[in-house]
């Protein structure tokens, strides 16, 4: 028997199990849209939607932390700074814009400007850190933008304030892009789930401070409804999609998971059809793939 076909059969599997465990995570990150809408419906806001979020995924995070302090070698002060500030901008504010902003825009239009993270730190790193952008990340840039400005101009027609809400999912995406550029060299030091675990303890200490003190504890006692939600928002489309994204890296490589990751966008708009009854139109499938064809160029970008 030829041993390349016995070695690859394995190999195979275990990429086709990576692959998939990404598409999983995506799906599941991208559903806190749908999760997010439905709470909606029993008239909480934001402060409070993020904050029982929080709560049900602090101690998975809260348990790791103190297992990767265990194990791991003290932080430094400097360190320990870096990940507050790191907390709060990359899963504090980002996350209170996106919710913020989803009151006002449909999760469609939600999900494709948050898939222009990538963007936003090409752009950053070209503006700030003075780094070269070459023709060709230009135009994936420009392909993804018209996307989203498709989408916008549908979804503006059917008035409110699409607008505010655009506007407050940009600064998420933006705010997401400086916290994945400050992380860069930290992750390689300290390790992905030990870095996570610690920012999504500072950002849960930020959330349910905010919380209490713009909000009444009575605000506290919830239908049991919103405390399911409230589970699913924090259990399925936070810490599983957190980890599941971690193995599939370690598995296929981030280059690959990322890519993988496109079915985010695609699948928001189906099941925000699904299960909101928001409409899915050619303008919006037009949209998302002029977004999902500049990500994939930028994507594959040496």
């Amino acid at each position: 028997m030829d041993k390349s076909i016995t070695h690859s059969a394995p190999a195979r599997a275990a990429y086709l199990g990576g692959l998939g465990i990404a598409v999983g995570g995506a799906v599941l990150f991208s559903t806190k849209a749908i999760v997010a809408k439905l709470l909606y419906r029993y008239h909480i806001d934001a402060v409070t939607l993020i904050a029982f979020r929080m709560l049900f995924s602090l101690p998975v995070f809260a348990a790791v932390a103190v297992w990767k302090m265990r194990v791991g070698a003290p932080l430094s002060r400097a360190d320990r700074w870096r990940i507050v500030g790191m907390g709060l901008v990359g899963y504090y504010l980002s996350s209170f814009l996106d919710f913020l902003g989803l009151q006002y825009i449909t999760v469609g239009l939600e999900r494709l400007i948050l898939f222009l993270t990538p963007t936003f730190v090409l752009l950053i790193s070209a503006t700030v850190l003075k780094q070269h952008i070459s023709r060709k990340q230009w135009w994936a840039l420009l392909t993804s933008y018209l996307g989203i400005v498709l989408v916008f101009l549908h979804d503006l027609q059917g008035g409110g304030n699409v607008a505010l809400g655009a506007t407050l999912v940009t600064g998420s995406a933006a705010a997401y892009a400086a916290y994945l550029l400050l992380s860069g060299e930290m992750v390689k030091r300290l390790g992905s789930l030990r870095l996570v675990s610690y920012a999504m303890c500072v950002s849960t200490v930020a959330c349910v401070g905010q919380f209490f003190v713009l909000r009444p504890a009575s605000m506290l006692i919830q239908p049991m409804q919103v405390y399911g939600l409230s589970l699913v928002n924090g259990i399925l489309c936070t810490v599983m999609p957190v980890f599941m994204t971690m193995f599939a890296v370690e598995r296929i490589g981030a280059g690959v998971a990322s890519q993988a990751g496109m079915i985010g966008p695609v699948s928001t708009l189906f099941l925000g059809a699904l299960l909101l009854g928001e409409p899915v139109t050619s303008w919006q499938l037009g949209g998302t793939a002029l977004v999902l064809a500049g990500i994939y160029l930028l994507s594959k970008n040496k």
